[in-house]
């Protein structure tokens, strides 16, 4: 075949190419969602996720399934995501499911992953080789949960006082979420739920006495190290800590298959990304 023959076949082939392409994309529908974060945006690991999958989503789809994600308090308060759905505000959310009170068991197998063999490594072939695992219904609140985020094994808390017995935990006020309040208030302690940005301003004018949140590096960004002295570890209540993107369940049923693909893709693809954010981000510091 002659060069200019070959350039004028081949020429054909890439117009058509250029031109199928765009049909393909033209054939997706648009979607746009809100979805609302538990968490505040200073915090880079956790609402950083967040963000994340949301730009994973928009890449995927040519831009045709966009989310737009908001952090705590922006459209609804950080612990108000659970117990309602209003779809006028939101379609998802991004939060740790250890806050849903309604359903103690979800804390156990899927928040927090309680129980010893539940490492981050684990909980990622799970995930990855059980895709069935993935999706888990909660029915009191309407809706599903994808596993999409992993900040390892929680500390125990900063203290404003040393704690030396068990003794020392009563009339302890301590910030602590999900069923772990429930044991601290068992040994006379006064568990808390207050939400990320208060709970330095609380442990600085002394209204509680000692607060967990995640881990090193996110509690440092807190500045709990700052007003509290005495730090535990492990957190024995929350041996991997797990985000779940839960999910409206009226949106997730009227979701094209394909973009049900997607969410679930980029979930997974999130659920690696944080804790390797988690692990290089101590590291730089």
């Amino acid at each position: 075949m002659k060069r200019r023959d070959f350039l004028k076949v081949g020429g054909v082939g890439l117009a058509a190419s250029t031109i199928a392409a765009p049909a393909i994309a033209q054939s997706m529908p648009e979607v746009k969602w809100r979805l609302a974060a538990s968490w505040p945006k200073s915090l880079d690991t956790l609402y950083g996720g967040c963000e994340y999958f949301c730009k994973r989503v928009a890449e995927v789809t040519d831009n045709h399934f966009q989310i737009q994600s908001f952090a705590a308090g922006e459209i609804v308060p950080a612990y108000r995501c659970s117990t309602r759905w209003r779809t006028d505000r939101r379609d998802g959310q991004y939060r740790a499911l250890l806050l849903l009170g309604q359903e103690p068991g979800v804390h156990v197998r899927h928040g927090a992953a309680v129980r010893p063999q539940y490492t981050p490594a684990y909980l990622v072939a799970v995930v990855g080789r059980r895709p069935g695992h993935a999706q888990r219904p909660v029915e009191r609140t309407h809706s599903m949960g994808i596993p999409t985020g992993s900040t390892g094994a929680q500390m125990g808390g900063w203290f404003r006082k040393e704690i030396k017995t068990i003794d020392d935990f009563k009339g302890l006020k301590f910030r602590v979420g999900g069923f772990a309040g429930n044991i601290i208030a068992k040994v006379g302690g006064v568990p808390q739920q207050i939400v990320a940005g208060d709970i330095y301003p609380a442990l600085e004018k002394g209204t509680i006495d000692a607060a967990e949140w995640v881990g090193p590096y996110d509690d440092e960004k807190l500045g709990f190290v700052k007003v509290a002295k005495y730090y535990y570890y492990p957190g024995w209540w929350e041996g991997t800590g797990q985000g779940h993107n839960v999910i409206n369940l009226d949106k997730w049923n009227a979701l094209p298959k394909q973009y049900q693909a997607v969410v679930e893709t980029a979930s997974r693809d999130t659920f690696t990304w944080s804790p390797a954010s988690t692990t290089t981000s101590t590291r730089r510091r």
